[in-house]
């Protein structure tokens, strides 16, 4: 095989779903206020005893029911999440067990909002090096669980979710060269740290680096793959904010492609935000089997990532 494709996607979302009359009620803020400046209307969040593998394994299932695999098939998981309290066994080994993988390679990848596509890359290398042939790729993040809920900047922004794809050997590459890089200067610019963990960042840093920055690396993961931007079918960006998500597909220069906005339903949910997204769309029909389409992921240490795959 010379490649790899995303043969099939899933996605869950817990059922509490917290609008923005209902944190009106607990920080001082509004729905006006919070539309205005990051577009959310609404977010998803897990209950209290919902875990990270719990939600994984669930968007893993509908991704492997979708992709007609046996669970025998697969012999790697990758899970990229944040949100992990506990270390070991990891999310990847607690989703396998979940779903009743017979001895895959399990890993976790931390690159908090550039997770999925990092795992993505990494199941598209270890497939074409011949070390697997069927991947589950997950993200998932409980990221209200690390939410300053007296900070009305940031705790406006989170939601819980997870979102899979199941990554099979091809003939025919459906996974594009994948960019990716970081600025460690500025990795402080978002953070979740302490003990519980709090989410935070500084929010005008992180606006001009991705409305600034971000665009031209964007350009080169369409050159790295071979297509101009004009002839991309669809656009999913790290769902962060769509006061960012706007300006940087606007800059790409995709015209006619369908731009990812489940951030306006889902608040920025991390790792779990492009598989989520992704899922959603393939699901309505919004994006044509075969077609190109741009992922790209960037936040959390200022990392990015990003490939151009052929929609499932």
């Amino acid at each position: 095989m010379t490649g790899s494709r995303v043969r099939a996607l899933g996605h869950y979302q817990p059922a509490k779903v917290l609008t923005n009359d209902d944190l009106a009620t607990m920080v001082d803020t509004s729905d006006e206020w919070i539309r205005a400046r990051v577009g959310i209307r609404t977010r998803h969040v897990a209950r209290p005893d919902e875990t990270v593998d719990e939600m994984a394994a669930a968007a893993a299932a509908k991704a492997l029911a979708h992709s007609g695999l046996a669970t025998a098939d697969i012999d790697m998981v990758l899970v990229a999440t944040s949100t992990a309290i506990d270390r070991s066994p990891n999310m990847a080994a607690r989703v396998a067990a979940r779903l009743g993988l017979a001895h895959p390679a399990v890993m976790d990848i931390n690159v908090v909002c550039a997770g999925f596509t990092h795992a993505l890359a990494t199941a598209d290398h270890a497939i074409r090096a011949g070390s697997a042939t069927a991947v589950l790729v997950i993200g998932a993040d409980k990221f209200t669980e690390a939410a300053d809920w007296t900070d009305r900047s940031s705790c406006v922004l989170l939601g819980d979710g997870a979102g899979a794809a199941v990554v099979t050997a091809a003939e025919e590459p459906g996974i594009g060269p994948v960019v990716w890089g970081s600025v460690p200067e500025m990795g402080n610019a978002v953070r979740i740290e302490g003990t519980p963990p709090r989410f935070a960042q500084e929010g005008q840093s992180v606006y001009r680096w991705a409305t600034t920055q971000l665009p031209p690396i964007a350009r080169a993961v369409c050159a790295r793959a071979g297509i101009e931007p004009a002839d991309l079918a669809g656009v999913v960006l790290h769902q962060a904010n769509l006061r960012i998500i706007e300006p940087v597909a606007r800059k790409l220069g995709a015209v006619n492609a369908v731009i990812a906005r489940d951030v306006v339903d889902s608040g920025n949910t991390s790792a779990a935000s492009i598989p989520l997204a992704l899922s959603k769309l393939v699901e309505r029909g919004e994006i044509p089997s075969g077609s190109p389409v741009l992922l790209f992921g960037f936040g959390g240490n200022l990392s990015y990532g990003g490939q151009v795959i052929r929609c499932p």
